[in-house]
């Protein structure tokens, strides 16, 4: 072949090898075809966090027991309350040995009970000590928090709490950042007697100051002594200061404490809790405290005359906003600075809602409401957050027998699936697990949670918030974890779920119509054929170049 052929075959390959990798050039987005390709893993998988459902820390607490002669019903739930905890509460850290003392976090003088005045057979001088605990704030020793305690993985709010007085570290071990689990959300519920003479001490190991109003319980103006007995805004407890609040009540009920220091921030950073007047009865030893709600494993003598078991239900939620106050100074002038005159609450919003102090999937842990099949169940509902909560329990229809502490005649008595709960509120539900279309469809793992949508909710993050299940106990498995559930629990027991660096079905058959988009192998084919096109296209007219060069020079 003579030259002037080949340069004119060089001459027409030059266009087609540059079409060619024009049209197979790489672009910075790939269509996808009708089945996407299949999703690969962003990075967030290289630091993944993923728990274990149930961390079966203690199992042994989980049993039926006598603790000091104290009756402990069993709790099947994964994590439940220390049975030490719940015998000093019912007999008082004063009637306890020093051994199962020893096993709490409580300091002596945290709760005592003496003098049987009516001689029924139970102390009726109830002397109670509560403190108020920072959790997940700014330590001032470095860029972390302190006395930590996650409400759902990788969530870890600002938050304050009332407390029962403790003894020892605040920390579980010397090696921790975690609080102990005397000092967690939300408020404990506390309980008394109808008649008995409590006295409320409110020893303030806080910064800034606080007070304890007694929402619905029946008490004076003002103590013995002539001193406030009200908790209102005009009485702070200064940082350093105690003072007492007496009570006798003569009405039983499910009432509510709170502080009402500058209500609008101290409410909402959590200091509020149940409280609950039992009926007298004789020989009737209440658990005092309940620490962190959920089920009640000594239950008042009245209410095991008509139930099978109690539990208390506790709603709250937190603006992140105005929990990250307490993550970004240590000064407490700052602090009064940015919640009192920075901080607007007519601005804000609920970002996480909680029951019994936990969201979404560690309501799963301690928040279960385990039954069998024809039980009469007593809960207590509170609502501590700002917004509306519809209660919605799947499968069941219950029972309002109280609002705001006041038991209904029996023709008033409402039967329904969904219960309105305005802040504040208190409802006492009957709940029946008899299988007969109405109070009950039989058993399962029934879902109850909040209708309102925003409180299925973490930060935006569905499933979360208050969402929990009451669960028949055959289908529990032997840590008490709802069975059928794995491939949700794999996904949602992961801090980078609810840091939203994952998608929501990343996983499973769908992953690949359903997870991350364009997150996909790079089309080898397409750039090798574009790489060689534009290689030979680029090396002829090189070579053509220096042809032309070369002809020159002749």
């Amino acid at each position: 072949m003579s030259k002037r052929y080949l340069l004119l075959l060089i001459v027409f390959i030059i266009p087609v090898l540059v079409a060619v990798a024009v049209y197979f050039a790489p672009t910075s987005s790939q269509k996808a075809d009708i089945t996407p390709p299949a999703t690969v893993f962003n990075r967030s998988a290289e630091t993944v966090a993923v728990e274990k459902p149930c961390s079966n820390e203690h199992p042994e607490w989980r049993q039926a027991q006598v603790i000091d002669g104290v009756e402990i019903n069993e709790a099947p739930s994964c994590e439940p309350d220390n049975p030490y905890d719940i015998a000093a509460a019912v007999k008082g850290t004063n009637n306890v040995s020093m051994q199962t003392l020893m096993q709490t976090h409580l300091a002596q003088d945290a709760l005592t009970m003496t003098d049987d005045v009516d001689g029924d057979g139970d102390p009726d001088i109830i002397r109670i000590k509560l403190e108020v605990v920072e959790l997940n704030g700014a330590s001032p020793d470095g860029d972390f928090l302190i006395n930590t305690y996650d409400i759902a993985p990788g969530i870890q709010p600002g938050l304050w709490v009332f407390a029962p007085k403790s003894s020892g570290m605040a920390l579980k071990n010397f090696n921790s950042l975690v609080a102990n689990p005397l000092l967690r959300a939300p408020s404990p519920v506390i309980r008394v007697e109808q008649g008995d003479k409590v006295y409320i001490t409110l020893e303030n190991t806080h910064y800034l100051p606080h007070t304890i109003h007694l929402h619905g319980v029946d008490h004076s103006w003002v103590t013995a002594a002539g001193d406030d007995n009200d908790g209102m805004e005009e009485h702070p407890v200064f940082p350093g200061k105690s003072h007492t609040y007496e009570i006798q009540p003569r009405h039983a009920g499910t009432m509510f404490y709170h502080c009402h220091v500058q209500t609008a921030q101290h409410y909402m950073m959590g200091l509020n809790g149940m409280f609950i007047v039992e009926e007298n009865q004789p020989n009737n030893w209440v658990q005092t405290f309940n620490i962190g709600a959920g089920q009640v494993r000594h239950p008042a003598v009245a209410v095991k005359k008509s139930y099978s078991q109690e539990y208390d239900l506790y709603y709250q939620s937190v603006d992140k906003k105005l929990a990250q106050i307490i993550q970004g100074a240590n000064d407490p002038r700052l602090i009064a600075h940015r919640m009192s005159r920075e901080y607007n609450m007519t601005e804000s919003f609920e970002n996480y809602f909680m029951l019994n102090g936990h969201s979404f999937p560690y309501t799963l842990r301690d928040a279960v409401v385990v039954a069998n099949g024809n039980e009469d169940i007593k809960l207590h509902v509170a609502n501590a957050q700002r917004s509306l909560v519809a209660l919605h329990i799947h499968g069941h229809k219950a029972t309002i027998t109280a609002y705001d502490g006041v038991e209904q005649p029996a023709g008033a008595q409402l039967t329904r699936d969904v219960f309105d709960i305005a802040p504040a509120q208190r409802l006492d539900l009957r709940l029946r697990t008899q299988n007969n279309g109405l109070d009950s469809y039989g058993p399962g793992l029934w879902m109850f949670h909040d209708h309102v949508p925003t409180g299925t909710t973490t930060d935006g993050m569905e499933p979360g918030g208050n969402m929990a299940i009451l669960a028949y106990k055959p289908l529990l498995d032997e840590q008490g974890m709802p069975l059928m559930h794995d491939a949700l629990l794999d996904q949602v027991f992961n801090k980078d779920y609810y840091a939203k660096k994952q998608a929501v079905w990343a996983e499973g058959d769908f992953a690949p119509l359903l997870g991350e988009a364009g997150l996909i192998a790079p089309d080898y084919v397409r750039i090798i054929i574009f790489s060689l096109a534009a290689g030979l296209a680029i090396g002829l007219i090189i070579v053509m170049a220096l042809v032309y060069k070369r002809k020159q020079k002749l």
